[in-house]
């Protein structure tokens, strides 16, 4: 898929102000300063769509982005800061929720995780809250251009395996970098593929 425009709409505190469901709806979140901006801004070939900063926690709204004038993109707030208040932190947990629970034109979530670390007790709990609530989800493993080939085979391998002690199958996976703009063109052609199967 090629981007040819990419505009922001809007930014939400609820579902409940986001847009007019009236286009497919593809969603990001992932642990703070997993790269989740710099991702979106590789995959829509602009540098300042969403707003990065060496700071995590700088997403704080629901942030919703046309694509195309066909489908939205959003850049949803990362979890688990700890330098964020509890509040907020649980202000943040009830937005995202409430908000994959209640969008009925969201398709899929991109979760994004760090390949360098183990499975994150946060992470894994949050993939199993989202197979209850049965929302469409991946995996999006970021910054892949931190590790050598072979380590980032062996890390997803051993991540892999972590999760089916739990899991019967797996969701897709990606492995990207945002920097080398690998696996920019996997996600997009996975999202042109299901606005072509979804009506």
């Amino acid at each position: 898929m090629k981007i040819t425009s990419a505009t922001f709409i809007c930014s939400s505190t609820s579902y409940k102000s986001c847009p007019e469901n009236n286009f497919k709806e593809y969603a990001f979140t992932g642990r703070s300063n997993v790269g989740k901006s710099s991702l979106i801004n590789s995959l829509v070939n602009k540098k300042k769509l969403a707003k990065t900063s060496n700071k995590p926690g700088k997403t704080q709204l629901i942030n919703h982005f046309l694509i195309n004038n066909n489908w939205y993109l959003v850049d949803l707030p990362g979890y688990g800061y700890a330098k964020t208040s509890k509040t907020k932190r649980h202000e943040f947990k009830e937005m995202i929720n409430s908000y994959l629970q209640k969008r009925e034109n969201l398709i899929c979530l991109f979760l994004l995780l760090d390949p360098r670390h183990k499975p994150q007790e946060i992470d894994t709990e949050f993939m199993k809250w989202l197979a209850q609530k049965a929302i469409p989800f991946v995996i999006v493993f970021t910054k892949s251009d931190k590790l050598s080939k072979s380590e980032i085979k062996k890390n997803i391998k051993n991540y892999k395996q972590e999760l089916l002690t739990e899991w019967d199958s797996l969701p897709e996976i990606f492995l990207t970098s945002s920097k080398a703009k690998n696996g920019i063109n996997d996600i997009l052609d996975f999202i042109k593929n299901l606005n072509r199967k979804i009506n």
